[in-house]
């Protein structure tokens, strides 16, 4: 049986068409086109956060923590031209409310789950507090990182209704008299962070997942509804321009993607594109200078399946740009629940089969949601679950750090997918079996593609030397962004596997 490949590449004006009829197997094919005519958002950054384990991570000995901020940092490549690390461009730190300090009566049982804040129980300020999460900031500046976001779980634990950083009843846990004093804490954090690492905060996210009741003693954290959240957020840019503070404050980190664009299943806390940045409305913050004109949330519970995936996020792409110049950062995701029988989130999974399911969140949130930036969880997981992207031996001192191919294939997008990038036009068909997902960018003449091959079958297809995709990078249950250079003429997508093409138009 004969299997063909044929190919038509045009270029015109500033439009490429890439055509690629390809043969899967007996009588299956897929079509890629990419069109340079077809612009969309501009990409902010990959991120990821540090908490929990970094705080002990950030201690241990010199040459394990290098190793493992290099993995999430590091734009070198090795002698073969493979990267080093996955080069993330935004790092997500975790500021405390003080339940380290509380120890066991904090309620937080786990103690990997409390967080140190810089605020001491006598009132004053350590800047060496929080020094494992410092070490990964200044680790992170060094390796290129530009871009850096603090976030809040809870209110300091002496500004809190109960004293402790997660809630009672399900209630906010922050009297409105408090909110100065929390808008002070930040200011000073964003100075005395600073002034000890050489680290400005880009932005400051001050309230997470706002709907959820966190009154568990799971771990830090506070729950506000959309009237309590402009509160917070009008004292804190009003202490942030009277402080000349330029971090700028994100709203949103909703727990949720639907409490953005539908009233959902917790009074007064949906319906946050159009309180938030629609004039007129009550809890309208859009005209504030310290607000980032950026709409949060996390995707969590709406990436399966696919066909509710894709409609959710286009409601929400729709929603977002019913408002002039508003963005939307996908800022906290990874694998939980059972995702409609498609991803258990329980259990750590090395291997590939998590990767292509990452990705192909990724890939959706990027190319129907728009979103701009793409934010993992927690970097480094001590736990046995898919939240992390690199998972360690549950010790506070020393112990054994294993890479996931998760951390490999968000590395395809991060690693390539640099902040001022456009994503282009690109679309992919076939006939049989599972679709293949592409996506692309360019930035300036460099080009940067995509392609998830979730299928048994390699696919190969024809490229064209006007195309000048010159490097491939294929993440796989065996390799792990390993490069391989392209001949111009020729590219293969192994069976499930990620695969990143880079190279420049003429």
């Amino acid at each position: 049986m004969m299997i063909s490949t044929t190919k038509k590449i045009f270029l015109t004006g500033i439009a490429l068409a890439l055509n690629v009829s390809l043969a899967i197997g007996q009588h299956k094919e897929a079509t890629i086109d990419i069109d340079f005519s077809k612009t969309y958002q501009t990409i902010s950054n990959f991120g990821a956060s540090d908490a929990w384990s970094c705080q002990f991570v950030g201690n241990w000995p010199d040459d394990k923590r290098n190793k493992i901020a290099d993995l999430l940092f590091s734009q070198d490549i090795d002698a073969d031209g493979s990267p080093k690390g996955i080069g993330l461009s935004l790092w997500r730190f975790n500021i405390g409310a003080g339940s380290a300090q509380q120890g066991s009566e904090s309620g937080i049982n786990d103690e990997w789950r409390r967080a140190e804040s810089f605020l001491n129980t006598d009132g004053t300020y350590s800047w060496q507090n929080q020094a494992g999460q410092v070490w990964f900031l200044k680790a992170a500046k060094k390796r290129g990182v530009k871009q850096f976001l603090g976030f809040t779980n809870s209110p300091p634990v002496q500004f809190t209704i109960n004293k402790k950083a997660y809630a009672s009843g399900g209630k906010v846990n922050i009297d409105a008299d408090h909110y100065a004093n929390f808008a002070a804490f930040l200011a000073k954090v964003v100075k005395g962070v600073e002034q000890v690492s050489k680290v400005k905060f880009d932005y400051i996210s001050p309230i997470n997942e706002p709907q959820w009741d966190w009154s568990d003693g799971g771990q830090e954290g506070s729950p506000y509804n959309n009237t309590e959240i402009a509160g917070v957020i009008r004292s804190i840019n009003k202490e942030f321009e009277a402080k000349k503070i330029g971090s700028k404050i994100l709203v949103g980190e909703a727990g949720s993607i639907n409490y953005l664009f539908t009233k959902g299943d917790k009074p007064g806390k949906g319906n946050q594109i159009n309180d938030f940045f629609k004039s007129g409305s009550a809890n309208y913050l859009g005209a504030l200078p310290g607000v980032s004109k950026t709409i949060s949330a996390h995707s969590y519970f709406t990436t399966s399946p696919l066909a509710t995936a894709v409609k959710v996020r286009k409601e929400l792409a729709d929603n977002v740009t019913a408002i002039k110049g508003l963005g939307y950062w996908q800022s906290e995701y990874c694998i939980l629940g059972d995702n409609a029988g498609e991803m258990d989130g329980s259990k750590r999974d090395l291997g590939i089969d998590a990767a292509l399911y990452l990705a192909s969140v990724i890939h959706t949130d990027l190319t129907v949601a728009n979103a701009s930036a793409w934010q993992w969880w927690t970097a480094i997981s001590a736990y046995d679950y898919k939240d992390g992207l690199i998972y360690i031996d549950k010790n506070k001192t020393d112990g054994n750090f294993y890479t996931s191919k998760m951390l490999w294939a968000m590395g395809n997008y991060s690693r390539f997918i640099r902040p001022g990038a456009v994503r282009i036009g690109a679309t992919i068909s076939s006939s049989t079996g599972k679709p293949l997902l592409i996506s692309a960018f360019k930035d300036g003449r460099n080009i940067v593609a995509v392609i998830i091959n979730p299928n048994a079958d390699d696919v190969v297809a024809d490229l064209n030397s006007q195309a000048r995709f010159n490097t491939l990078y294929l993440t796989s249950q065996v390799d792990e962004l390993k490069a391989r250079k392209i001949d111009g003429s020729k590219v293969t997508v192994p069976s499930r596997s990620v695969i990143t093409l880079t190279g420049v138009v003429k």
